[in-house]
């Protein structure tokens, strides 16, 4: 999502002052730290594993295990065809008496090889598996005999019961694609936006890499691959996301919406104490690895190591280099309302709060009538200026209030009691929408601590969202959370009829806790500007949210088509009329199938795109014709996004790369060049990934209306979707307002008419352009 902004940016971040003196440590000694930095989360992961049980193996397994080895020894029959024995005859010798214990002692240590080696044997039998991505390639709806084998094989040796992170130690690596087909790849998806003159000097600077510095930065690379988990993924965070100076602010974090039409409650203590109560049990579940974990089409699992930093973590300024602070554990939420901060206690007694009890905390501070102190009101601003400022001020903080700072910081994450209402209202429902997406991607720049891997924000009329943090995981992941606490919150915890939690008060709970803010004079000033560098950026976003009802992934679906190259090829037709020219376009796409992975970029501007919407926008060409080229950029698209999910993307490639450049003080003008492109058109699809968590045939307004983000060039749009149930997508649109070249709203019509325009092509779409043109339905 906002990622596409990162990556443009992360280039100066690896040639300022301090990242060239980091980036003097060799290559080798970073590849071997990052191998070992690896190995440390599989020893950690191994450890929590086995105490939560061995997967596909449990301890319980094992005592079966030796209970059959001791039944054959005492039907005197050997297992092990002789090695017990010489495993007792290497036991010290404790006497006679103890003759029965050596016995048991080898059985013990028998089962533990065998049990050990069948472990091993089971897990190198599914990463073989798992490495197959032939299913992938095959069309939708078209299973081969191969792949029905591969399915069968991958259920038998995945066990029953995995829990979330079961298939961890079984994910196969990340490949690093070859080297000539990255730069081909690369050369193909710029030919449609660059000149015939500056393609063939592009191409030209691409055969000199081949030739002189290809080789040698693909050979580490691939020693990388080798040692490390993921090639890419440590420095992907480390470059794109933790050593980036830019606000968090529209830059970095990303927003997700509530219900569109529905409000469970309007009370807003009482929508904050179950939400509160809902992400923490999520927060139980992760903790104890009872969330299923995310199969793809419902057969390839999908890594789940971004799903450990979700809670207890904080993005901690540094200057030049960010890190994240992540805590076991963390009982108290931090807590925001009319400049105040407060710290409300989750648990009594080592018992989570119960909804109710949590709600009662939060109408205390909703009536608490005490003002905010001098700058506190506004000193979260801090967490959106530029991170070397930051880290600055925050170093006197630490100092001068390190407890209230500690209390945030350390929060299971943060929570912002808005004082003003949000959401769609029937008034103005498009200004409505625009405002609520805005009040949630940047609010008014003092009143979230940008720092937390997220916040939720409660506003006055009982509407929730998110602001989250990026660094730390994707979209999917905190999609997932998100959907498991409007569920539980809604249709699990419920509300009585007068809309508050159910149950019943507790007289006996302590007051939250008022933070106070010991604040420096000199820090009154960095407070003040970084306040209004806050506001001028927040008051630059366009913000504009639409719900497109006139079809959705059903009708898309009936066209035998895939729903997301839909869509982008849809965009493409719409971002041409907007702008009368093709741009390279930014779609986000998760790589996740491999161990540790995180995004690839699909490029969504193809020749065979181009080509479909200069025919659509020639009047003399027919519908057939226009239909057969927008097949064909679907097809190609979708190409793209299954090369990009099986590994074989081309911008993390060149990406790692580029960085292996860096270590080696190497310049490459090919790898400048790549990394000096602007992305004009960030995209990205949000996915409803637990449906059976909703009810949307009897219920269809109980779904999420999905998220957005801040555009990735100053001239260009960030554009989200998400497919509400089957007949409803919902846009997401982002511009600057300084920008004579954009307009959010104006790229929503655009959106709107060539969705129908494209719909028309299909015989069945004929009725609904009629329709979203307003026209007579004679049909």
């Amino acid at each position: 999502m906002a990622e596409a902004h990162q990556a443009v940016g992360f280039r100066p971040s690896l040639t300022s002052d301090a990242g060239e003196v980091e980036l003097g440590v060799p290559v080798l000694q970073e590849i071997y730290l990052s191998g070992l930095r690896s190995w440390k989360r599989h020893l950690s992961r191994f450890w929590k594993d086995f105490l939560t049980g061995v997967f596909p193996a449990s301890p319980l397994s094992w005592l079966f295990l030796f209970s059959a080895i001791q039944l054959a020894c005492f039907l005197q029959l050997d297992p092990s065809l002789g090695l017990m024995e010489k495993i007792k005859e290497s036991l010290p010798d404790w006497g006679g008496q103890h003759h029965r214990l050596r016995g048991v002692l080898a059985a013990a240590l028998f089962a533990s090889c065998l049990w050990g080696a069948l472990i091993f044997t089971l897990h190198v039998a599914l990463r073989l598996l798992l490495s197959y991505h032939g299913w992938l390639l095959e069309p939708h709806g078209a299973m081969s005999s191969p792949t029905k084998t591969w399915l069968a094989l991958v259920r038998i040796f995945s066990g029953r019961h995995p829990m979330l992170f079961s298939y961890q130690r079984s994910l196969p690596r990340q490949p690093v694609p070859s080297v000539q087909d990255t730069v081909r790849k690369y050369l193909e998806s710029v030919r449609p936006v660059l000149s015939d003159k500056d393609f063939d000097w592009t191409a030209g600077l691409a055969q000199e890499f081949l030739k002189l510095q290809a080789s040698l930065l693909q050979w580490y690379l691939q020693l990388k691959s080798w040692w490390a988990s993921n090639y890419v993924s440590d420095w992907w965070e480390e470059f794109v996301y933790l050593r980036s100076r830019n606000s968090l602010m529209v830059n970095s974090n990303y927003y997700m919406m509530d219900f569109l039409y529905v409000t469970p409650t309007p009370v807003q203590a009482a929508r904050a104490g179950n939400a509160v109560h809902a992400l923490l049990l999520y927060r139980h579940r992760l903790d104890r690895q009872e969330i299923l974990p995310t199969l793809l089409m419902g057969m390839r699992p999908l890594c789940s190591a971004q799903y450990e930093k979700i809670f207890n973590t904080t993005r901690i300024p540094g200057v030049h280099r960010d890190h994240i602070r992540h805590l076991r554990d963390s009982r108290h939420v931090a807590v925001f309302h009319r400049g105040r901060f407060f710290r409300v206690g989750t648990h009594s007694q080592s018992r989570l709060l119960s909804p109710r009890a949590l709600e009662q905390q939060f109408q205390r501070i909703l009536d608490d009538p005490s003002p905010a102190c001098p700058h506190e009101e506004h000193l979260a601003a801090l967490t959106a200026a530029p991170r070397d400022t930051w880290a600055q001020v925050r170093r006197s903080l630490k100092t001068q209030a390190q407890e209230a700072l500690e209390a945030v910081e350390g929060a299971a994450f943060f929570v912002s009691l808005d004082s003003e209402p949000a959401g769609l209202t029937r008034e103005d429902p498009a200004a409505s929408l625009d405002a609520y997406a805005h009040a949630l991607l940047a609010g008014q720049g003092h009143d979230r601590w940008f720092d937390k891997s997220f916040s939720l924000i409660v506003f006055s009329n009982g509407k929730l969202g998110l602001s989250v943090e990026h660094s730390w995981a994707d979209c999917p992941i905190s999609g997932h959370m998100w959907e498991f606490t409007l569920a539980t919150e809604c249709f699990q915890l419920g509300y009585s009829a007068d809309g508050h939690c159910k149950g019943h008060p507790d007289p006996l709970l302590p007051q939250p806790q008022r933070l106070h803010w010991d604040l420096p004079d000199k820090i009154h000033l960095s407070i003040s500007l970084a306040l209004r560098a806050a506001k001028t950026l927040s008051g630059n976003i366009d913000c504009h949210v639409f719900p497109f009802s006139h079809f959705g992934k059903n009708f898309i679906k009936r066209c035998h088509l895939s729903s997301d190259s839909f869509i982008q090829t849809t965009l493409q037709l719409a971002h041409f009329r907007d702008r009368g020219q093709f741009c390279l376009t930014y779609e986000s796409t998760m790589t996740r199938l491999f161990l540790e992975g995180r995004t690839e970029t699909v490029r969504s501007c193809t020749r065979e795109a181009r080509d479909f919407v200069r025919t659509m926008e020639d009047k003399e060409k027919t519908d057939a014709q226009c239909l057969a080229l927008f097949r064909l950029a679907v097809d190609k698209h979708q190409a793209l996004l299954k090369a990009a999910m099986s590994g074989q993307g081309v911008d993390r490639h060149l990406f790692a790369l580029y960085v292996v450049s860096q270590f080696l003080h190497l310049q490459s003008p090919f790898l400048d060049q790549v990394h000096s492109e602007q992305w004009q058109l960030a995209t990205s699809q949000i996915p409803v990934q637990q449906i059976h968590l909703f009810d949307v045939h009897n219920y269809p307004d109980y779904v999420s209306s999905g998220g957005g983000f801040g555009p990735a060039d100053d001239h260009g749009y960030g554009v989200s979707y998400m497919f509400m149930g089957d007949d409803v997508i919902t846009f997401h649109i982002s511009s600057k307002k300084s920008s004579t070249r954009t307009d959010s709203h104006r790229l929503g019509q655009r959106i709107q008419d060539a969705l129908l325009d494209v719909a028309a092509l299909f015989p069945e779409g004929q009725r609904l352009k009629r329709r979203g043109l307003g026209e007579e339905d004679s049909g």
